[in-house]
């Protein structure tokens, strides 16, 4: 870090109105104040934005900077008193984005229930016409299904093993997705 001389020459300099000796301040401290300012911020996109708050308040409260305290422990109060604004200024946009998440829901809620239940009668709808494009067979097994009977007794029922009505349960499952799919597009 620069010698407390730099700084105290840099002061100087910006006192007698030549404030581009300021970014020499800023090259000393960039580094030591972003760490700190990264150490207390979760979102590392802010560190700079802060960061150069910071430093502009600084700049322009110069004249309240009493020569004999450590500038990095002024700055970094600076920047205390930044986090502080920034904390609360992102809790209460917190505060006010939950709000509308809650109302948009209290809205939208009807509408949404409405939808997904049109969603759910198109797709009982959509589905009932593709079971009653299946082959007879597969469409008693999957009658059976929808019926609760188990593969046993349909395996009985159709004179077959219940492997065999496993296979036609399978197919029967693919031919019915195949079909949604060609229906939905």
């Amino acid at each position: 870090m620069g010698g407390r001389l730099d700084i105290e020459a840099a002061l100087d300099e910006i006192e007698r109105g030549r404030t581009d000796a300021f970014s020499r301040v800023v090259h000393v401290y960039a580094l030591p104040l972003r760490s700190y300012l990264a150490s207390q911020v979760h979102h590392l996109e802010d560190v700079d934005d802060l960061a150069q708050e910071v430093f502009l308040t600084a700049l322009r409260s110069l004249s309240g900077y009493r020569r004999d305290e450590d500038f990095g422990a002024w700055l970094r109060g600076i920047a205390r008193n930044k986090l502080r604004n920034y904390f609360r200024s992102t809790s209460r946009r917190n505060q006010a984005m939950q709000r509308f998440r809650e109302e948009v829901a209290r809205t939208l809620e009807e509408d949404l229930e409405q939808a997904a239940a049109s969603d759910r009668a198109d797709l009982i709808e959509r589905l009932l016409r593709c079971i009653a494009q299946l082959p007879e067979r597969l469409r008693r097994v999957v009658r059976a299904g929808l019926d609760g009977n188990r593969p046993v007794e349909l395996a009985q029922a159709m004179a077959t093993t219940v492997g065999a009505i496993y296979n036609l349960h399978y197919r029967a499952h693919q031919l019915l997705r195949d079909c949604l799919e060609k229906e939905s597009n």
